[in-house]
């Protein structure tokens, strides 16, 4: 009787499959909600690490390219710029800039080959990292390898820079040679070692430099300036100098033109009354002779 009681029960309980597959679409269900319940609660006070991590639906800026790690691994998927999804926890994203950008590098100490203690207030570099390296430059140096090829870099060459030449070279004589020798010689390193790296310019400001010294070089400027404007004097007033004579001269020239010029006329016109005189003697002669030969023949014809 009991047997034929569980017999005829069975077929009216539920199917334990059905049930397992209730249970874990639960599970599911209460996992979301809480997942969803601690976000809502810690992303908007959350950093933006952890956020990221949070995150599914991501987006990534104009100008640059989303980097992803996974358990700390970089992953050689690059995305450009838009929405893209990502697993939350799991993986993270930051994004890294491929255009354009300019590091400021402050306050560079430095001490020049007399021992005088200075300070570059500010040194910009205008650099790029091209799209094609960006994989190959993070797996090595990181996302902040700026940092080591910029920052730090500046830093080292400046110091060289600064130990291999005076004060005076470094302030006066050679520093507008400093951005270029800049520029040189970071991207000398960068080609061999981080060759996505590129240094379009840098732009150095003028060393801060002790108080004396500095009034010392604003005096020494001060009388250099007087001496080229002195100098500058002498140039215009030789020059004024030189204008006169030529002038004088050219005055002179103009003169003596004229008077050979007046000259000349007065000779042309003596030789001109002498010539007209020499006719009229030539022809008072020739009537007189005419006259005498008349006279002449007239005789001997009344003689004969």
């Amino acid at each position: 009787m009991d047997l034929q009681q569980r017999t005829t029960a069975s077929p009216l309980s539920p199917p334990p499959p059905a049930r397992q597959s209730h249970d874990s679409t639960s599970i599911l269900f209460t996992f979301l909600s809480f997942f969803a319940i601690v976000a809502l609660v810690l992303l908007p006070s959350a950093s933006p690490s952890f956020q990221n991590s949070l995150s599914i639906l991501h987006q990534v800026p104009e100008g640059h390219v989303g980097v992803y790690w996974r358990g700390g691994a970089l992953l050689k998927t690059i995305t450009e710029p838009g929405f893209h999804l990502k697993m939350p926890f799991i993986t993270q994203y930051e994004p890294v800039q491929v255009t354009l950008q300019t590091d400021m590098v402050i306050d560079i100490p430095c001490g020049t080959k007399g021992g005088v203690m200075i300070s570059f207030g500010k040194i910009e570099v205008v650099n790029q990292l091209h799209k094609e390296f960006v994989f190959e430059t993070l797996l090595n140096y990181g996302v902040h390898y700026d940092k080591t090829w910029i920052y730090d870099k500046i830093h080292h060459e400046i110091n060289q820079f600064c130990s291999s030449h005076s004060l005076q070279q470094v302030y006066i004589d050679v520093f507008d040679q400093i951005d270029e020798k800049m520029k040189d010689a970071l991207q000398v390193d960068c080609t061999r070692y981080a060759p996505g790296i590129e240094i379009l310019s840098v732009r150095v400001t003028k060393p801060t430099i002790p108080e004396s010294i500095r009034r010392n070089f604003e005096q020494m400027e001060e009388e250099r300036t007087k001496v080229l404007i002195a100098i500058e004097k002498q140039k215009v007033s030789e020059k004024e100098a030189e204008t006169m004579k030529k002038m004088a001269i050219s005055e002179a020239e103009k003169n003596a033109n004229v008077s050979k010029i007046l000259m000349e006329q007065k000779l042309l016109e003596k030789d001109s009354a002498r010539r007209q005189e020499e006719i009229e003697n030539a022809m008072y002669l020739a009537r007189e002779k005419s006259l005498a030969d008349a006279d002449f023949y007239r005789k001997l014809k009344q003689t004969g």
